[in-house]
Order: structure tokens, then C-alpha cells, then sequence
């Protein structure tokens, strides 16, 4: 991913950003340095925190006159763990889901009753905690779970390029 500007935020993106994770996430950044990057081959446009790709911005696709919201990267949820719109995958999903794929209800055995559908997620593992992936839920919190069906799209997850990305 080539770099195409890098700038630091004010005050008021970073009070911003501060709020739409505290307030979606139950998250409190506490950092002395933003920067916004974009990219020359890339539509990711993504905050460091401390150097630290942590934050991107998602395109809302259902409304695309909206502004795009700031979301955790996999890295940045890993650094800050949510408190809410957490997925929890067993272990039998960890390497479809690491790989990019969408999640699926059988892997699914824990899901936020708050998420609603169209809101962005993280997906983590079971066993350790850890973010796999960020994605958006395509049904409620309480529906994720069941027997079969797709319930979140991926948009990004671990290996990806904005994963690999080092400020």
C-alpha cells in the first residue's frame, strides 16, 4: 500500500473518532498522536494511533451520502477490545474467518444482543480473545445464531493488506 498523504488530525477529528469508538464500542483511546493516511492504490483511509494503524474509516454502502464512521482496524481492536458489537467464532472458524471469508451462523457461538443489522463488528475467537476480523452484521445480534446462513460480511480481517500496513 502505497502512501498517498499522511497528516496529523486536529482536536476536533480526534474528539470525533474518540466519541463514535466510545459510544459504539464502549472504547476509550487514550494516545498522544493521530495521523490520517490515504492511499494511492487503496480507498482505506485510516488513523494511527501512537504509529499504529488502529482506526479506519467504513463506507456506509446502504447510504452512500452519509459520511463513513470510524471503526477499529483488526490491530486497533486487538490494542482496545471492544466491550460491545463483538461476534465470538469457535475454533473451527478461526482460519476461514483469518482468511477473509463471512461468517457463518454454525461458527458463531456468541453475538452481541445490542448489534443491529448494518452495524460493524468485530469477530473474535473463542478461546483466546483475539480479533479476527471487522465486519458488517447483516442480521440482529439475537438472529446470528442458528444452523446455517451468512451473517457477516468481512471487510477486513488478519493478513489483509491493511493489516500488514506498518505507519
Amino acid at each position: 500500500m502505497n502512501v498517498k498523504s499522511r497528516h496529523h488530525l486536529r482536536a476536533d477529528a480526534i474528539d470525533e473518532i474518540e466519541d463514535a469508538l466510545a459510544d459504539g464500542l464502549d472504547v476509550e483511546l487514550d494516545a498522544d498522536t493521530y495521523e490520517k493516511v490515504t492511499f494511492e492504490d487503496s480507498d482505506w483511509e485510516v488513523v494511527l494511533v501512537e504509529g499504529e494503524p488502529a482506526v479506519f474509516y467504513v463506507p456506509d454502502d446502504e447510504s452512500p451520502d452519509s459520511t463513513d464512521d470510524p471503526f477499529l482496524t483488526v490491530r486497533g481492536a486487538n490494542a482496545y477490545p471492544p466491550a460491545e458489537n463483538v461476534v465470538t467464532v469457535d475454533a473451527g472458524a478461526i482460519s476461514f474467518v483469518s482468511d477473509g471469508a463471512d461468517v457463518m451462523r454454525p461458527g458463531i457461538v456468541d453475538a452481541d444482543d445490542s448489534i443491529e443489522s448494518g452495524d460493524l463488528v468485530v469477530i473474535s475467537e473463542e478461546n483466546h480473545g483475539k480479533i479476527l476480523a471487522v465486519g458488517r452484521a447483516r442480521v440482529d445480534g439475537s438472529q446470528m445464531l442458528g444452523d446455517e446462513g451468512k451473517v457477516v460480511d468481512t471487510i477486513h480481517h488478519v493478513g489483509d493488506d491493511l493489516y500488514e500496513f506498518s505507519g
